[in-house]
């Protein structure tokens, strides 16, 4: 049963009593009418901090958004995230006519972008609720307040991963200006300080009453990821911080899903509809809840099922024509060359299978791609159809106790959205030892490569390179949410000759400024002390 923001509260009661309308992206949010007499519910605006994670507003799927200027449907924490870190490297692409799509696949974004601008008020909404439930809880439940300054610093990290120096209040007030070296040192602390107050890391299904919720393990990963690009936010390499905390991920209750059942891989179950409530749940540190009857959402995982998908693909051979689990297929986002490439590097990709049969091609159960009418090489780029391009077949609203078992609603899924997961500590601990290495891998940094690798069913290798370590990051996490960082991270973005398929809107690729590595503020947002990034 999954419980918290599904269960605990439900969607209306999150409405809050402050009256708080939809928010354009100022940290200064105040309640509508000063003088009203304001009775707080403290478990609904807690509610409404996670919320924002998963839910576009008060109302579902169909309901209010939280951000205006934008479709609600688009404006999703999980959607914002995805498109920038995703489309924008070589592992996704899209044909969809929404504004900014076209700008995302060929790195041209800038100040006026759409879609960068829901993101960036996605984020600071986030920190506006944040800040409303820290300023009037304060003195109540400790846990309850580590845990929403840890939902803010996740926000904050976003913000300045993408954004760089941003604006930056823990109050309700007008922010100041903060740059990014400024802020990463901000979330040291605020992390480093809110640790001991979070529930212990325990590896937990979703009848746990704290599935959902931020526990030290959680505190650890953003850390982790903190300092694993500490080079990249402030010019100084932290590689031991980050093997660090990866360890302490590593051994922790929290363990990778190596059990799979008889009609679904380890892996697929990550991903699949009851991924909270199967052995897949263990593994995963902070998922962002989905729940087919009670928060329904165009954008965390009906997004990622919807828009991989069309009507001619399948996910399993037990339920020809049930496509992804859902009613929904919007055949939109679809795999770059490049991504299949590094599963097939001898472009002997299968020509006409479907995500079940491509991995038994690739030797390689994380090797989901539907190819059966699709070309590889992505040849019209933006201007193509999904057929331009492989589909994948990662996310799907199946169960995994059968073969054919769907979720609780044939439109929305029940699939959470894993955040963060033992996989990441597991590579990062590998390529953060191996910077320390020579730029190879340890003993034990191999040794957990091979762990995915192995419950992948493809080959163990003795040493991996960077380079290697690199493409092992998108093989194990391909369509989640990280590339560009990963990317960046090995100077392989902006300003770097490493190219991919409409890398900088061209056919074959071809390099485009670093700048373009950190976002542009929107430009209605670049006032007072706020300053615009260089070279937008």
């Amino acid at each position: 049963m999954k419980r918290f923001i599904k269960n605990i509260i439900p969607a209306a009661v999150l409405t809050l009593a402050f009256g708080m309308t939809s928010c354009t992206g100022d940290l200064d949010v105040t309640p509508i009418d000063p003088n009203l007499s304001l009775e707080v519910d403290y478990d609904g605006l807690f509610n409404k901090c996670y919320a924002n994670l998963g839910l576009q507003g008060n109302g579902g799927a169909n309901g209010d958004c939280d951000i205006d200027g934008l479709d609600g449907g688009t404006t999703g924490f999980i959607r914002q995230m995805w498109n920038s870190n995703e489309l924008t490297t070589d592992e996704a692409i899209c044909s969809w006519g929404d504004d900014g799509i076209q700008q995302f696949d060929y790195n041209s974004y800038d100040a006026s972008h759409p879609m960068m601008n829901g993101y960036f008020n996605r984020l600071t909404t986030g920190i506006s609720y944040c800040n409303q439930y820290l300023q009037v809880a304060e003195g109540q439940d400790a846990q309850k307040l580590a845990e929403i300054r840890f939902i803010r610093a996740l926000h904050y990290y976003l913000m300045m991963d993408a954004f760089g120096g941003v604006p930056f209040a823990e109050t309700l007030s007008t922010p100041t200006y903060m740059t990014r070296s400024e802020i990463y040192s901000w979330l040291e602390s605020e992390l480093l300080a809110i640790e001991p107050s979070l529930a212990a890391a325990n590896a937990k299904t979703s009848d746990n009453a704290m599935y959902g919720r931020a526990d030290k393990a959680a505190a650890w990963m953003l850390l982790m990821r903190l300092y694993f690009n500490a080079e990249v936010y402030t010019g100084t390499a932290q590689w031991s911080k980050a093997a660090e905390y990866a360890k302490k991920v590593i051994d922790s209750s929290y363990k990778l899903n190596t059990t799979g059942t008889a009609n679904w891989s380890a892996y697929q179950m990550l991903f699949m509809g009851d991924n909270g409530e199967s052995s897949a749940a263990y593994e995963c540190i902070f998922p962002v809840l989905c729940d087919g009857k009670k928060t329904t959402s165009w954008g965390v995982s009906l997004f990622l099922m919807a828009s991989t998908y069309d009507t001619d693909m399948d996910a399993t051979a037990a339920d020809p024509g049930g496509n992804n689990g859902t009613s929904e297929k919007w055949a939109g986002n679809r795999a770059r060359y490049d991504l299949v490439h590094k599963f097939f590097p001898n472009d002997n990709a299968p020509t006409d299978a479907q995500g079940y049969e491509t991995k038994v091609a690739a030797g390689d159960d994380r090797a989901l791609f539907f190819s059966s009418g699709h070309t590889l090489k992505n040849e019209l780029g933006y201007f193509g159809d999904f057929k331009d391009g492989y589909g994948v077949a990662k996310f799907i609203n199946y169960k995994s106790t059968g073969p054919v078992v769907k979720g609780s609603d044939a439109q929305f899924p029940d699939a959470d959205f894993f955040f963060f997961r033992v996989a990441e500590a597991y590579l990062t601990y590998a390529e953060a030892t191996a910077r320390q290495n020579g730029d190879q891998t340890t003993a034990e940094g191999t040794e957990l490569i091979n762990a995915l690798r192995t419950r992948a069913n493809t080959e163990t290798k003795t040493v991996y390179t960077l380079d290697q370590i690199l493409d092992e990051w998108s093989r194990e996490f391909y369509f989640e949410g990280r590339r560009r960082v990963d990317l960046i991270r090995h100077g392989k973005f902006g300003g770097s000759n490493y190219k991919w398929m409409w890398k900088g809107g061209a056919k074959e690729g071809r390099s485009f400024d670093a700048h373009l590595n950190i976002f542009a503020i929107p430009a209605d947002q670049v006032k007072g002390e706020i300053q615009q990034n260089p070279g937008y």
